[in-house]
């Protein structure tokens, strides 16, 4: 059976049935075509078949993917882009056997370890920093004091945040709903504060563009039948929170993801537990969540003072 016609076979399986995401989907479809293209040079063969990934090729394979940029020209691939590649043939290996179709034993496919990075976030102090640099008597002030509100009251993803209309979210009552990573709804509560500075932003427009954030550097005598042609992008966004953030003095680097990592912290700091913020976040696996806990683990602080001694 030609391995293209089965990874096309896979793809759609992983569309129709396992409901993955078309990033998702574009993602596997590369590492796999990429998995495909390393192997025929390997095998020195114009085509091959499930029956052709064997151990031996696994081994020369991951060899090749360690070293695919150096021999490229590139940089070289990082651990956890080359664990996506295993795992999306983990993936298409396991459907290959759920079809009866011989291949190598998806089993055999042990992914290497990876250091998660350390989590980067602000203290309340910075974020209010940040927002003190924001100039409130213009349309885009408004607009970013609300961006950053947002995403720092209700630990938005960027991608979530950009998704917004404004009948999406009811500041009447401070709570809406979000689709996040595979495409699961999940609730988003906000402060006063933050309902209020979104109220501000609308209150100063007057278009009728269903998008909650617009961008005012576009032409605003584009035509777009749907309506989206000013919706500000995630790029966009990723430029208001670094601008702010450099206004502020902050030396770390500061996205969008910073501040919900911020918006995590400051929940586990004050008390929370971890199961209600892993639902907060939107996280499939309590394990994201916990890469919080090293930083905002109270007991630890409250032991290291009680018992640490103290120079004079």
């Amino acid at each position: 059976m030609d391995i293209y016609d089965l990874i096309n076979d896979f793809l759609e399986h992983l569309e129709v049935e396992s409901g993955r995401s078309k990033k998702t989907i574009e993602n596997y479809r590369l590492y796999l075509e990429r998995f495909v293209e390393i192997s025929l040079e390997v095998l020195n063969k114009n085509e091959m078949g499930p029956g052709d990934i064997t151990k031996e090729l696994l081994r020369k394979y991951r060899l090749k993917l360690n070293r695919y940029g150096s021999e490229n020209g590139d940089e070289d691939l990082k651990v956890i882009t080359q664990t996506y590649h295993l795992i999306a043939l983990r993936g298409f290996l396991k459907y290959l056997a759920r079809r009866e179709i011989k291949s190598l034993d998806p089993s055999l496919v042990d992914l290497p370890h990876v250091v998660r990075k350390q989590v980067t976030f602000l203290h309340f102090d910075e974020v209010e920093d940040m927002l003190n640099q924001i100039d409130l008597s213009t349309e885009s002030g408004l607009r970013d004091r609300a961006i950053i509100e947002l995403l720092y009251s209700g630990g938005l993803r960027v991608s979530e945040l950009v998704g917004l209309n404004r009948d999406s979210i009811n500041l009447e009552r401070r709570e809406f709903m979000v689709r996040g990573k595979g495409s699961k709804d999940r609730p988003i509560f906000i402060s006063k504060s933050a309902a209020d500075r979104v109220q501000d932003y609308l209150d100063a427009r007057n278009d009728s563009l269903p998008a909650l954030f617009l961008n005012n550097s576009r032409n605003t005598q584009a035509v777009d039948t749907s309506g989206d042609y000013r919706r500000m992008t995630a790029r966009s966004v990723e430029r208001v929170v670094e601008k702010y953030a450099r206004l502020a003095g902050i030396t770390k680097h500061v996205s969008p993801h910073t501040l919900r990592h911020s918006f995590a912290t400051d929940l586990l700091m004050n008390g929370a537990d971890l199961r209600s913020v892993q639902s907060m976040l939107g996280h499939a696996d309590i394990s994201t969540t916990q890469i919080y806990t090293h930083v905002t683990d109270k007991h630890l602080r409250e032991i290291h003072e009680k018992f640490h001694s103290e120079t004079n």
